[in-house]
């Protein structure tokens, strides 16, 4: 069995200290954040988290993340809902009229309704549980341990950690799980190491305020995830745990003026509320606030290579998890689930490869390119669809817009399959021909396809490719059956007001 360290006690490091400790194998989990355990989920949200400064914003625990944990840790699935956390079945929120009988793979379309301080609290009361798993927080970590390699290939090996107080923590193995903003490039090159970063900014900054419903409210009726893009503004509600919810709006990064608005906490109800998927949710009798304006910046779509052109590791004893490794725009609440999975398949490799450095680092590597990068790439190109539409997009409230648009812009625009409908999918090449595609095409075959939808909602929950709905040539069919009956159609709803109308509502 191997000796672990891992630096990060957030999502992705207590999802290898619980993989990894499950396993046998000895951890020492290392946090700076001082956060002792807390008694309750409610006193876990109070966290001073300033190491990961998004725990207070929204967060999704898509299917596949639920599915792994049904599948592998059930009893943390069932602490979860415990601790208060729902089920989200999507099935049970299929569009009115739509037939909701069971099919083959429904089971698995659930995702989980939590905070992320919740998840956390529970993770971290699970794994403090292990007895193999060490936790030491309120201490942070100056430097690396490392030594040449024993095959005289000259690459450096990790044999440990050195924190804050001089302590030095040796290890068979290091795992970086410090988040987006640790810099470990930094860390690494101290030691002579250089790995390769591609960095890429999404060009958004986004605002969120948590909400709880009052004694005897409910959530309004919802017909699948609730998100969206007006073009200069970006919208999602985010069901919590113990009836809590959040909503984010996300502004240019360029547009000072919304941006100078959406952070006063009196005029963000006020703009939630003139957008029809949200303006319930902030009703005076159904919500009220428990947070403030919590802003977030600098998002980028990062991710590092730590195997060189060859595809031999670049240092070994060492790994990166979750957003240490490769990060996406937060906004469509993959990080998470991607964690979680990222952890999975660094213990995989562990299992399979256990202590041979090189062959551990290579099959992570490959495993992770597989299943990670692929939402990184279309997390880049959603954002850069994004920032060349220059009109207000309409569509269905209560449609996953942003998800959506993912789809179509990263799957080559249908133009790969469905040979007859290749001319119809070649207008989809540009950005207004994409969002049209996805307005008249998607979204209305969405409403009224049980095969789109389902199809739709397991590439939402990471069950399928991001290009999974364009490369399925039965819903391709289906979804330019619906685009080339358009204009027959009345004029898709408008999911909200343009700018100018916004900015006269609210002053």
């Amino acid at each position: 069995m191997a000796k672990i360290a891992v630096l990060g006690a957030g999502v992705a490091g207590l999802g290898v200290a619980l993989a990894a400790g499950r396993a046998g194998h000895e951890v020492v989990l290392i946090e700076r954040d001082d956060t002792p355990l807390a008694v309750s989920p409610a006193e876990a949200f109070d966290w001073d988290r300033q190491g990961a400064p998004q725990v207070r914003h929204s967060h999704a625990f898509l299917a596949r993340l639920r599915n792994l944990l049904r599948d592998r840790y059930p009893d943390v699935l069932e602490a979860l809902y415990t601790a208060g956390a729902t089920p989200m079945d999507f099935i049970s929120m299929l569009p009115e009229g739509m037939d909701r009988t069971p099919l083959p793979g429904d089971e698995d379309l659930v995702a989980i309704a939590c905070r992320r301080t919740t998840f956390e609290w529970v993770l971290r009361k699970t794994i403090l549980n292990e007895p193999s798993v060490k936790l030491v927080h309120g201490m942070g970590v100056t430097g690396l341990q490392t030594n040449q390699a024993s095959d005289r290939t000259g690459v450096a090996q990790v044999t440990g950690l050195t924190l804050e107080d001089g302590t030095v923590v040796q290890a068979d193995i290091t795992v970086i799980a410090g988040g987006r903003r640790h810099d470990l490039p930094g860390l690494l090159s101290a030691s002579g190491v250089a790995i390769r970063e591609t960095i890429e900014d999404t060009g958004i900054v986004y605002f969120s305020r948590f909400f709880q419903l009052r004694k005897g409210a409910e959530f309004p009726a919802q017909t699948g995830p609730i998100g969206g893009d007006l073009g200069y503004l970006k919208f999602g509600v985010f069901p919590g745990d113990n009836r809590s919810f959040s909503i984010t709006l996300a502004a240019g990064v360029t547009d000072r003026e919304l941006r100078r608005q959406l952070t006063d906490p009196d005029q963000f109800i006020t703009i939630a509320a003139q957008i029809p998927a949200t303006a319930a949710h902030v009703e005076g009798d159904r919500s009220e606030t428990i947070t403030g304006v919590n802003i977030m910046a600098g998002l980028l779509n990062r991710r590092r290579g730590f195997l060189d052109e060859s595809g031999e590791p670049l240092v070994l004893g060492l790994h990166a998890v979750g957003d240490a490794h490769t990060c996406t725009n937060p906004l469509y609440g993959r990080g998470c689930s991607l964690a979680l999975v990222q952890a999975e398949l660094f213990a995989d490799s562990l299992k399979e490869h256990g202590l041979n450095h090189r062959d551990r680092s290579v099959a992570f590597e490959g495993a992770t390119r597989d299943e990670i990068t692929p939402w990184y790439r279309a997390s880049v190109a959603q954002d850069r669809l994004n920032a060349d539409s220059t009109t207000v997009q309409n569509g269905t409230a209560d449609a996953a817009t942003s998800t959506a648009d993912a789809a179509t812009s990263t799957s080559g625009a249908a133009t790969s399959t469905a040979d007859a409908a290749t001319s119809t999918a070649d207008a989809a090449t540009s950005t207004s021909g994409a969002r049209e595609f996805m307005r008249d095409g998607l979204l209305p075959a969405m409403r009224t396809d049980p095969v789109v939808v389902r199809a739709f909602l397991r590439m939402f929950n990471l069950l399928e490719a991001p290009n999974s709905l364009m490369t399925n040539s039965d819903v391709v069919a289906r979804v330019l059956t619906v685009f080339n009956d358009r204009e027959n159609r009345p004029a898709e709803v408008s999911m909200g007001p343009d700018r100018a109308l916004l900015l006269e509502a609210i002053s």
